[in-house]
């Protein structure tokens, strides 16, 4: 009972001690020793200390290109592959792999022997047939037959004449043409081979005008239009550019990938593309030349509003002021976002150091204006940035004189927010006077 007794003085004493050592330590050193309102007033909140240092950007004016790239394959306008419809040996090949052949050349030719002797058997059976109701005719105008019998060779004609026609059928399916004007492939069969019906024999492919299919995020399908250009770059020719004519737009969106397909047009009658290239399309939407950017930090987004932090003059000249401007955003590139309300070319915002200012009018002093350097040049949406001394190295092949085999798309108008070109009214004549009598 003693040693309990002893264990609980032994704690109080130690509490007792532990509370007296806080209540010292934290006790002031010297009465009045606290720091003036002033002085603990922080150097943002406009007091004597330090200004906050940020890192600002001023707005330029810039061209900026509204487009967007994506990837697609270079295909035939035309393509096929040469099939026989019916089984047979092959008795000529007239054309050479590679070469241009033109729509109706009889290509690949069949034996056809059986199917002749047919003919000339259903030519003269027709032969008999016309005899007979020709003399029919004659008998029936004399009296000397029924007119039964005169119906009945003209039946008979009938069927000789589509026993012609179906002979004449069968032996045209054993010559095989080009069903438009192109260049054959590579064949696969030789002069004797017996082939089965649906065979594969050889392709022909029309490349005068070439088909791009790409495929865009459908956030664009209100942008892109029939008639835009899309801007070609082919990684087999480096150094070479060139532009399709937008022909047609999926109207089903892949439920997918949620892009829309985009087909486009090239001319390629100088032959320097082929089918089953890789191409990177740059579509074109439009171009603003007085576009106003500021580095993407900058913009600091709260909910659905976006807002800056734009310096105005200071207490004094190496100081800023603060101010929260509410703007609003266009065309995101990388590390670029267009303004289109809320601030002008010129001012400054505040590019790095925005969670040091709580308040408008806090004083900041600024460590580095962002500039854009000599050389850079801002790069397209959706695109990677060009130094300006590369962007002219790429040149565009030219059109060769003519009509152009992808024809003409005329560029259709938006939806909304354009409209339509105005067309002459037809001329009212003057209503003709009324006479009084």
């Amino acid at each position: 009972m003693a040693s309990k007794i002893i264990y609980a003085a032994v704690a109080v004493a130690g509490i007792a001690l532990a509370s007296g050592a806080a209540w010292w330590y934290q006790k002031p050193k010297a009465p009045g020793a606290n720091p003036s309102p002033t002085a603990a007033r922080p150097a943002a909140a406009g007091g004597s200390g330090k200004p906050v240092t940020v890192e600002a950007a001023k707005v330029e004016v810039v061209r900026l290109v509204d487009d967007a790239q994506a990837v697609g394959s270079l295909r035939s306008r035309r393509s096929v592959v040469l099939r026989p419809e019916v089984s047979g040996r092959i008795t000529q090949l007239n054309f050479i792999d590679g070469q241009r052949v033109r729509k109706g050349q009889v290509l690949v030719q069949f034996d056809d022997q059986l199917p002749l002797a047919q003919v000339q058997q259903s030519q003269a059976e027709l032969s008999i047939a016309q005899a007979n109701q020709k003399r029919n005719q004659e008998l029936v105008a004399q009296n000397f037959v029924s007119q039964r019998s005169l119906d009945e060779s003209a039946a008979n004609l009938q069927v000789a004449q589509a026993k012609l026609s179906l002979a004449k059928a069968t032996a045209a399916r054993l010559k095989i043409v080009a069903p438009f004007d192109g260049i054959v492939g590579i064949r696969v069969v030789n002069p004797g081979d017996y082939l089965k019906d649906g065979a594969d024999i050889v392709n022909i492919e029309d490349i005068d005008a070439l088909f791009v299919d790409f495929r865009l995020p459908e956030r664009f399908q209100s942008k892109v239009k029939r008639g835009q250009t899309a801007v070609l770059d082919i990684d087999a020719l480096p150094g070479r550019r060139f532009v399709a004519q937008i022909q047609a737009i999926d109207p089903l969106i892949d439920a997918n990938g949620r892009s829309v397909g985009i087909r486009g047009c090239i001319d390629n009658r100088q032959l320097q593309l082929r089918p089953g290239m890789f191409a990177r399309a740059n579509t074109v939407f439009s171009v603003r030349e007085t576009a106003r950017v500021i580095p993407e930090e900058a913009i600091v987004p709260q909910g659905n509003r976006q807002f800056v932090i734009k310096l105005l003059d200071g207490p004094d000249p190496q100081t800023r002021s603060t101010k929260r401007v509410e703007v609003k955003v266009g065309i995101r590139s990388p590390g670029k976002v267009e303004i289109l309300e809320g601030l002008e070319a010129g001012d400054t915002v505040v590019a790095a150091g925005q969670q040091r200012v709580q308040r408008d009018g806090t004083v900041v002093s600024v460590v580095q204006i962002g500039e854009r350097q000599a050389g850079q040049a801002i790069a397209p949406a959706g695109g990677a940035a060009r130094p300006a001394s590369t962007v002219n190295t790429v040149a565009f092949v030219p059109a060769l004189p003519g009509p152009n085999p992808c024809g003409v798309v005329s560029v259709e108008a938006p939806v909304r927010g354009v409209t339509p070109p105005s067309r002459t009214a037809p001329e009212r004549k003057p209503a003709a006077t009324r006479d009084p009598a």
